[in-house]
């Protein structure tokens, strides 16, 4: 990705938090909450593709539609990745009637025909802009005109607003999660809601109550197991899985914590670590918004984002983060509760080692007497019954998936 675009975002971050410590008034002040209704969407978290982690600014119509193609002809949709993405770098100034413009020479059709064809494959289109004067990447953003863009993005047939946080100079988060909720409900047309300031108002403690579908919890994703990215701005997978233990209790059907979008196939981390970074989202029941070159992907790659089971308890309609109940220098175990008394178990080996971990049941708060149907999630393969603890033999920086049921 071009280092200047990486560049500029990085100081437009820094810029921002700046004025947020010179002004705290401002930028942490407590505001009244109007607790809007749920809006009916999002009731298990949000499939889908978003075009930045691959192809940052270097995006375009034809483009586009390819990843569209695939999406449909890899069999990602019928898995379940619906919503496609188009991130940063689409827009590029505005008309004399302060309507938003898309880039003429990479977009020459128009920002409906690509919905329209969108659409017409059987996805969903979704699109972005930011609560600050200019994106991110320095295009014109949404502050006073939020409703003039929301009625745009209606008429272009738009199902998913990414809302991000750069350049917001003086801006309460709140209250400008609250005024682009607002308009999105007013023109009438179902748009889920993505809240991205990267967790630094707590969106998990407001964002729900101010018409927000999911709300970004951490910085942006690096393409690392456990490396973070550039001066500890961008996070590891291990960095997003500590930052969201804590926060199981604000997620549920229609409201959802949002780690970031998924780096499989990006070529960053080894295939073990890909299939543990997707099975810790789906125990997270985090949003599973693909970020790779779905045109050009391996069959690896898309046997990790196709995992049928895996996939199934991101989306169980349950709609329960998983909660950490065990952590050492070298490993962890997490559990979630799943429909029809289910419960999946992810045990994690952080170490660069292989090991073998002993889960026992008493301390995940389940029977120690009672036998469970143990089935393994990734290789989806019953394993008989057990009774009291689980043996997982793992790779360097690999997982095991259980799901287990109670035996009649």
């Amino acid at each position: 990705m071009n280092i200047q675009a990486w560049r500029g975002w990085f100081s437009a971050l820094l810029l921002s938090l700046a004025v947020l410590a010179m002004a705290p008034a401002v930028a942490h002040a407590e505001y009244p909450i109007k607790v809007r209704p749920p809006n009916g969407l999002a009731l298990t978290p949000p499939m889908g593709w978003n075009s930045w982690n691959r192809f940052g600014c270097d995006i375009d119509e034809a483009k586009i539609r390819a990843e569209a193609d695939a999406l449909v002809a890899s069999g990602m949709k019928d898995a379940g990745y619906s919503y496609l993405i188009i991130d940063d770098c689409w827009q590029v100034s505005r008309d004399g009637h302060g309507d938003i413009l898309a880039d003429a020479k990479r977009f020459p059709s128009g920002i409906k025909a690509l919905s329209d064809y969108i659409h017409i494959k059987g996805l969903k289109f979704g699109i972005y802009s930011d609560a600050g004067d200019f994106t991110c990447q320095g295009r014109p953003a949404s502050r006073g005109h939020e409703y003039q863009d929301a009625a745009q993005y209606a008429r272009w047939g738009v199902d998913y607003l990414k809302y991000d946080w750069c350049n917001t100079e003086n801006v309460n988060a709140q209250v400008a999660y609250e005024t682009m909720a607002d308009a999105l409900r007013a023109t009438g047309r179902p748009i889920v809601f993505s809240l991205c300031e990267w967790g630094l108002h707590q969106p998990w403690k407001w964002g729900a109550a101010a018409g927000g579908n999911l709300w970004r919890t951490t910085n942006d994703i690096w393409d690392s197991f456990n490396v973070s990215g550039h001066y500890g701005e961008w996070s590891s997978v291990l960095d997003i899985i500590d930052q969201e233990a804590p926060l199981a209790a604000y997620a549920g059907p229609g409201h959802w914590n949002d780690p970031d979008m998924l780096e499989v196939g990006n070529g960053g981390m080894s295939l073990d670590e890909y299939r543990t970074h997707f099975g810790m989202w789906a125990m997270l029941s985090a949003p599973l918004i693909a970020g790779n070159d779905v045109a050009h992907m391996t069959p690896e790659t898309a046997k990790i984002l196709m995992a049928k089971e895996i996939i199934a308890i991101d989306q169980d309609p349950v709609g329960s983060q998983a909660r950490r109940y065990e952590k050492s220098q070298t490993f962890e175990v997490w559990k979630k509760n799943l429909s029809g008394g289910r419960t999946a178990i992810l045990v994690l080996n952080k170490s660069d080692q292989p090991q073998t971990v002993t889960t026992a049941l008493g301390p995940l708060d389940m029977s120690t007497t009672k036998s469970f149907s143990v089935r393994d999630a990734w290789a989806e393969a019953d394993q008989g019954l057990m009774t009291g603890e689980i043996k997982s033999t793992l790779p360097p920086h690999g997982s095991k998936v259980w799901v287990l049921t109670p035996a009649k």
